[in-house]
């Protein structure tokens, strides 16, 4: 049996404002409609496969996170989405709290991903890795001078170190995992020190600030591990260049670890197909899928044991924090806060 929503009209201004165009909306076993803040050819074969082994055809629309996320809240009760795919716990704890989310009952999931990398409450399960660490010039700089994110503030950096803006969420979600561990009061006299460090004013992405460090801008940078691989595995000998420059040092590895952060999944409040929507949850999860899944977006598995891909292999081995991610979002207004005061731009 199908049946089809009409969206309003309100809902549909809203939807062709972001630039994205509308689903029918079917409640049909046999499909899954899914709004995903990843690119298309990083997770479209994924779910080709999902249908060629199981049946049920996806439906995939791509853009912008934070559009995306407006879209679910305009669309309301009228919109064909059924799973909702972002990066970052931060943003993940946005859409939980902008109520376009539903607990997702799966044994599956409970059993696969461990708890600190996913919503306490059953609402988002992460499905890839990535650690937010600091690669080095290698000429430059000595790994062992390398010890902590703390460390970072010292005035030996000053002048030296390379990172964007407070406006992005990967460092919204480091800062707010340094306010679990220190509090805010030393976090804020941490990011004054930090921002007295910076050799530029932030502009541009992790890959800008890489290709900085290597150019001789800075002698560190700070960028998601993911951003570094895809250099590493680049077909462009000047990214390969630009990798050969740059050593990674992991933070923190003799207390919390360094800091990871995840992409995830979560099934929409108004989903209409939720039982295949956890079905293609739970084929993301599985050890097949999360091999893929991590080699093609260069990040690591969520699932132990699961093999890690060659290149990631190659930035060695490390002590990750097991922080409840969930904090990243409930503490992501004191890290902009504080952000603004210490003045990062």
């Amino acid at each position: 049996m199908k049946f089809t929503r009409v969206v309003s009209t309100m809902a549909m201004t809203a939807v062709f404002a972001t630039g994205l165009l509308p689903l029918s909306v079917s409640a049909d076993d046999n499909l899954v409609n899914v709004y995903s803040a990843r690119k298309e050819a990083l997770i479209k074969p994924l779910f080709d496969r999902f249908t060629a082994e199981t049946g049920i055809a996806v439906n995939l629309v791509t853009g912008k996170a934070d559009a995306l996320l407006k879209r679910l809240e305009v669309e309301g009760d009228a919109t064909p989405a059924d799973l909702f795919v972002t990066v970052d716990a931060g943003r993940l704890y946005r859409a939980k709290d902008a109520g376009v989310l539903q607990v997702a009952t799966s044994e599956t999931l409970d059993k696969l991903i461990p708890a600190h990398l996913k919503d306490v409450d059953g609402y988002w399960y992460g499905m890839s890795q990535r650690a937010r660490t600091v690669f080095y010039v290698k000429d430059k700089v000595d790994p062992a001078e390398l010890t902590s994110y703390e460390d970072l503030a010292d005035p030996k950096w000053k002048g030296r170190i390379c990172i964007r803006s407070s406006s992005n969420i990967y460092n919204q979600s480091l800062v707010a995992s340094m306010i679990d561990a220190n509090g805010v009061e030393a976090t804020e006299a941490w990011a004054k020190g930090l921002v007295a460090n910076f050799a530029k004013p932030p502009a541009g992405g992790d890959t800008d600030q890489l290709r900085a460090a290597a150019s001789g801008v800075c002698d560190l940078a700070i960028a998601n591990t993911y951003y570094y691989a895809r250099l590493v595995h680049s077909n462009k000998e000047s990214d390969n260049e630009v990798a050969a420059k740059l050593g990674t040092a992991w933070l923190n590895q003799d207390g919390r670890g360094a800091h990871v952060n995840v992409s995830g999944v979560g099934v929409t409040k108004y989903a209409s197909n939720v039982e295949s929507a956890i079905k293609l949850m739970e084929f993301m999860a599985s050890d097949e899928s999360q091999v893929w899944y991590g080699a093609e977006n260069n990040e690591y598995p969520v699932v132990e044991g699961v093999e890690v891909s060659p290149v990631l292999k190659g930035l060695g081995e490390f002590k990750a924090d097991d922080l409840e991610l969930s904090k990243l979002g409930t503490n992501n207004r004191a890290a902009v806060e504080l952000m603004d005061r210490a003045g990062w731009k």
